[in-house]
C-alpha cells in the first residue's frame, strides 16, 4: 500500500527507485542507467526549461507524422475506408434521424395501439358528464348545476352560503370546460392502422441506427458528422498530405535549431561535469582515473535537420548523453557499468552523486560497504563527503570504517544473536559513550587507547562538520 491505496509490485518498485537509490555492491544502481545520464546532466546544467521547448514542439511534429501515416495507407485500404464511409453517411442521412424524435414517436406508437380503449374511455367519461342514457341517473353537470341553483337559493336566505354557492357555480363551469376538453380529445382519436404500422417501422430504422452507430440519435448524429469529415479528409488526401508535408518539414527544421542550441549547451557542461568528477575522485585516491561526459549523434534520414545532416531525434533532443570512464591509467574509456565494482564503483558513485546532488531528485541516498578497499586516510575523505551530501539528501551509510562512522549525525548498532533455534537482527540508536566504545571496536580494540582514538575520530568530524573548535564528548571515556 502507498499511501493506504493498493497498488502493484510493479508501481511500488518504480516509485521506489524514485524515492530511494541504493549503492551497494550488489544492488542496483541508477547512475550506471545510461538512459537517465541526459536528465542529470540537463539538471545539472539548467537545461530543463530549453529542454520543454524543444519537446513540445517535437510532440508536434510526432502528431503530423502520424496524420501522414494515416493518409499514407495502401490505395485499396482507403478505397474501402471511402466506401464504408460513404454507406455509413447515406444510411444515416436516409433515415434522417431528428433529436427528440424517438420519444414523440413512441407516444404516437402509444396512442394508436390503444384507440379502442382511448376511445372507449373518454365515451364514459363523456357520459358521466354530460350525456348519461340512464333514465335513472342524472348526469354530473347536471347535479352540479342543480346543486349551484339550490346554494344560490340558501345564500339569499343566508348569506354564510354565499362562499359554497360560489363554489358549486365553479365547479359546475369546471365540468363544462372539462367535458368540452374531453370531447375534442375524442374526436382526435383516430383509428389508423397504416399509420401505425409507419411509426412502428421508423422506431425500429431508428433503432438498427442506435445500434450500430451509438446508444442515442445525438451520438448517430455526431458519428454522421465525424464520418463526413474523415471522408473530406480522405477524398482531399493528396492536397491535405502536401499541407502536413510541408508542416513536417517546418518543423524539422525548428527541431534541428532548437536542438543544435541545446547540444551545444550540453556539450560546454559536459566538460566542466567531467572536470569536476576527476578532481572528486582524485580527493578519493583515484588519481589515475579519468571521466567524460560522451554526447553522439545518430545520422537518421527521417531526422530533423542540422547544419548539413539529418540526425535522430526524440523529446531530449539529439544527444545520446553516456558517462564514460577509466578507472587506471592507460585504460580506454568505457561506459561505467563495464569498468568498476565493488568498492571502487562505491567511490565513484560517491564522486558523481557529491557533484550532481543538486541535479539528483532522488530523496534517500543508501551507501552500503562503500569502505571496501579504503583506509582511514582516505575513509576521512569518504566521510566528509558523505556528510556534505546529507544538506540536500537523507543519507544511510551502512559500514565497518570507523572514519566514516564518526561523520554521522546519528549512529546506529546493527547486531546479530541467536535465540534458540531463531537468528534475530537488532538495530540500536547509540548515545555518545556508546558510540565510542562502538567505533573503538571497529578500530579493532577496546583498550583505553582505542576509545581515545576513537573519541579522536568523533571530535575532528565534529570539528569539520561545525568549522570551529572540537568539543568535548561529555562522559566519552571511563
Amino acid at each position: 500500500r502507498v499511501n493506504g491505496t493498493l497498488v502493484s509490485l510493479q508501481f511500488f518498485r518504480d516509485l521506489g527507485e524514485r524515492l530511494v537509490d541504493i549503492h551497494g555492491q550488489s544492488e542496483h544502481l541508477s547512475l550506471l542507467k545510461s538512459k537517465g545520464h541526459v536528465n542529470l546532466l540537463d539538471r545539472y546544467a539548467d537545461l530543463m526549461l530549453p529542454r520543454r521547448e524543444l519537446a513540445t514542439v517535437v510532440r508536434k511534429v510526432q502528431d503530423v507524422r502520424g496524420q501522414i501515416e494515416n493518409l499514407m495507407q495502401d490505395e485499396a485500404a482507403l478505397a474501402r475506408r471511402i466506401d464504408m464511409l460513404r454507406f455509413q453517411i447515406d444510411e444515416i442521412h436516409a433515415t434522417d434521424p431528428q433529436p427528440g424524435e424517438e420519444d414523440t414517436l413512441k407516444e404516437e406508437r402509444t396512442r394508436l395501439s390503444n384507440a379502442e380503449q382511448l376511445a372507449s374511455l373518454t365515451r364514459d367519461v363523456q357520459r358521466a358528464l354530460a350525456d348519461t342514457d340512464d333514465s335513472d341517473q342524472s348526469a354530473a353537470m347536471d347535479l352540479l348545476s342543480q346543486a349551484a341553483a339550490l346554494l344560490s337559493k340558501l345564500a339569499r336566505i343566508d348569506p354564510s352560503f354565499e362562499e359554497a354557492r360560489s363554489l358549486a357555480e365553479s365547479l359546475s363551469e369546471q365540468a363544462d370546460d372539462l367535458a368540452r376538453t374531453v370531447r375534442a380529445y375524442r374526436d382526435r382519436i383516430e383509428y389508423n392502422p397504416s399509420r401505425l404500422n409507419e411509426v412502428e417501422e421508423r422506431v425500429d430504422a431508428l433503432a438498427r441506427l442506435k445500434r450500430k452507430y451509438g446508444g442515442s440519435l445525438q451520438a448517430v448524429l455526431d458519428y454522421a458528422a465525424k464520418a463526413q469529415h474523415d471522408l473530406e479528409t480522405i477524398t482531399h488526401s493528396e492536397e491535405h498530405l502536401a499541407e502536413l508535408r510541408g508542416e513536417e518539414d517546418k518543423l524539422l527544421h525548428q527541431i534541428g535549431t532548437l536542438a543544435a542550441r541545446l547540444s551545444a549547451a550540453r556539450s560546454a557542461a559536459a566538460q566542466t561535469l567531467g572536470q569536476q568528477i576527476e578532481r572528486e575522485m582524485q580527493e578519493l585516491r583515484m588519481g589515475g582515473a579519468r571521466f567524460e561526459v560522451a554526447l553522439n549523434h545518430t545520422d537518421d534520414p527521417k531526422g530533423c535537420f542540422v547544419s548539413d545532416r539529418r540526425l535522430a531525434f526524440d523529446v531530449t533532443g539529439i544527444d545520446q548523453v553516456e558517462f564514460l570512464m577509466s578507472a587506471n591509467p592507460g585504460e580506454p574509456l568505457r561506459p561505467m557499468a563495464k569498468v568498476a565494482s565493488g568498492g571502487e564503483t562505491a567511490r565513484i558513485m560517491l564522486s558523481l552523486k557529491g557533484v550532481l546532488s543538486r541535479a539528483d531528485q532522488t530523496p534517500t541516498l543508501i551507501f552500503d560497504e562503500i569502505d571496501q578497499g579504503i583506509g582511514g586516510r582516505v575513509g576521512l575523505t569518504v566521510g566528509r563527503k558523505l556528510w556534505s551530501l546529507a544538506e540536500s539528501h537523507q543519507v544511510i551509510c551502512v559500514t565497518h570504517l570507523a572514519q566514516l562512522a564518526g561523520f554521522g549525525d546519528s549512529h546506529f548498532k546493527v547486531a546479530k544473536q541467536q535465540k534458540g533455534d531463531r537468528t534475530l537482527t537488532s538495530i540500536q540508536p547509540l548515545n555518545d559513550t556508546q558510540r565510542i566504545d562502538e567505533i573503538a571496536e571497529m578500530l579493532g580494540s577496546e583498550s583505553q587507547s582505542a576509545k581515545q582514538s576513537a573519541q579522536d575520530i568523533l571530535l575532528l568530524a565534529r570539528d569539520i562538520k561545525q568549522g570551529g573548535t572540537p568539543k568535548p564528548i561529555p562522559d566519552a571515556i571511563s
